[in-house]
């Protein structure tokens, strides 16, 4: 995924505002990630379905720290 304004970059209602955040934008082929520091500084890309597994395994928690 290249760096475009043409995707619709979103930001985590959760972030804050020293920056400590990342932004995703959303495609049929693929989810790109960046970090709002460096926007420029490049970009993730994976597959929707790896995107959601993630995002799913946050809301249950399987990441916390114990």
């Amino acid at each position: 995924m290249q760096h475009s304004t043409t995707h619709h970059w979103r930001t985590s209602s959760y972030s804050n505002d020293i920056g400590q955040c990342v932004e995703v934008a959303l495609t049929s082929e693929a989810v790109g990630i960046r970090d709002t520091k460096d926007r420029a500084g490049g970009t993730l890309a994976v597959r929707p379905e790896s995107w959601a597994g993630f995002v799913d395994r946050l809301k249950t928690g399987e990441y916390d720290r114990g």
